[in-house]
């Protein structure tokens, strides 16, 4: 848990407060996974560091510790003997875009998150190999390191006092279904955010599936994509597995 104080917060007085507050509720907080902080110095959770700049403004970065596992992973492919420029380039490519995805709604903007540095190093390692000029370096790299937008502090507040246990399924299926984008969003929006299949809303305890109806996974006409929960994708295949004749 972290506390979060104002200036002229008394940090006994809110420690006691929420201890108050939690023992109401049958819980009581951990003294060792307990930070109690100024609003300005921030902290580090899932990855992030957050903090209140001086003139009041949310700010949000990736963590130094986040931002070094990046790195090590980044390092690991592009300084790989085992394969070459361009394979190095399609491994590199989905562990970027996944970083730089779960950071979209940060601050990016610097050097270090941009991801600059790392870029340039990888450019420099392509164009050592045999048969890559500087243009096929560059354009290994822009397949490497993907850009994804970002837009500060655009991550959308739960509303009043909603909670995920209050049983508002249509609030929290909209909700969760924003974690989707491109044709999974827009079926999800054609259909009312209800399973394709069975009608139910999404909750968050079941992955949104996209299934092709006619069986053609090249076909991504909007209307031969339908929006399904996990297990009732598992059903369809399930169901059309068992009317196909044996040979």
């Amino acid at each position: 848990m972290v506390i979060f104080l104002k200036p002229k917060d008394d940090a006994e007085k809110v420690l006691q407060k929420v201890e108050k507050f939690l023992d109401e509720r049958g819980l009581e907080i951990s003294q060792e996974k307990t930070l109690i902080t100024k609003t300005t110095d921030g902290f580090d959770f899932l990855g992030w560091h957050m903090r209140v700049k001086k003139n009041g403004k949310f700010h949000c970065t990736p963590s130094v510790d986040n931002h070094r596992k990046i790195r090590e992973k980044i390092k690991a492919v592009a300084n790989s003997s085992n394969y070459g420029s361009k394979v190095k380039a399609k491994k590199l490519a989905p562990i970027v875009r996944g970083w730089r995805n779960y950071h979209k709604w940060c601050d990016m903007s610097s050097s270090r998150d941009s991801l600059w540095f790392m870029d340039e190093a990888a450019r420099r390692k392509f164009i050592k190999e045999k048969n890559v000029n500087k243009h096929q370096a560059v354009e290994l790299c822009k397949k490497a390191f993907p850009n994804v937008g970002y837009e500060q502090n655009k991550h959308v507040m739960v509303k009043g006092t909603k909670s995920p246990y209050d049983g508002d399924l249509v609030y929290w299926s909209k909700r969760n279904s924003k974690l989707y984008d491109n044709h999974t969003a827009d079926a999800l929006t054609k259909q009312n955010h209800s399973c394709g299949y069975c009608g139910m809303k999404f909750i968050d305890k079941e992955r949104v599936h996209l299934h092709h109806i006619d069986g053609n996974h090249d076909n991504w006409k909007k209307d031969n994509l339908m929006a399904v929960h996990q297990s009732c994708h598992q059903q369809i295949h399930w169901s059309k597995s068992k009317d196909k004749p044996r040979g």
